[in-house]
C-alpha cells in the first residue's frame, strides 16, 4: 500500500492543524494505521493509532486528549485532528500502515510508510 500524508503547515501555539493520509489499494481497511513524528535531532516516535474497523484508538501519553484520529474505509483515509498544539509538537508526521495482529506501538513493526508532512508551531 502507498501512503501519501499532507496538511502540515506553520500555526501558533494553540493552534489547531489537520493531518490527512491518503492510501493507494483495495486492501486499506486490512491494516491498522497509526501516526508517528520524528523532531530533529530526535528519534521517530508514536503519536496515535487507530484499528482497521476505526473504534479503537490509542495515543501516546504527551497527545491524549488534545488529538484525534479517525479513519474513512470507504475512503481509504486516515485523519490526525491535532488541536491545542505546542511548541514541542514541532516535527515530521509521518502516517504508517501495519499489517501484524491488532496493532503496535513499535516502530520497527510497521509495513508502510507515507513521506511525511512538516508541522511546525511557534510560540
Amino acid at each position: 500500500v502507498q501512503l501519501q500524508a499532507s496538511g502540515g503547515g506553520l500555526v501558533q501555539a494553540g493552534g489547531s492543524l489537520r493531518l490527512s493520509c491518503a492510501a493507494s489499494g483495495r486492501t486499506f481497511s486490512s491494516y491498522a494505521m497509526g501516526w508517528f513524528r520524528q523532531a530533529p535531532g530526535k528519534e521517530r516516535e508514536f503519536v496515535a493509532t487507530i484499528s482497521r474497523g476505526g473504534d479503537i484508538t490509542y495515543y501516546a501519553a504527551f497527545v491524549k486528549g488534545r488529538f484525534t484520529c479517525s479513519r474513512d474505509n470507504a475512503k481509504n483515509t486516515v485523519s490526525l485532528q491535532m488541536n491545542t498544539l505546542k511548541p514541542e509538537d514541532t516535527a515530521v508526521y509521518y502516517c504508517a500502515a501495519f499489517s501484524g495482529r491488532y496493532t503496535s506501538t513499535d516502530i520497527r513493526t510497521w509495513d508502510y510508510w507515507g513521506q511525511g508532512t512538516q508541522v511546525t508551531v511557534s510560540s
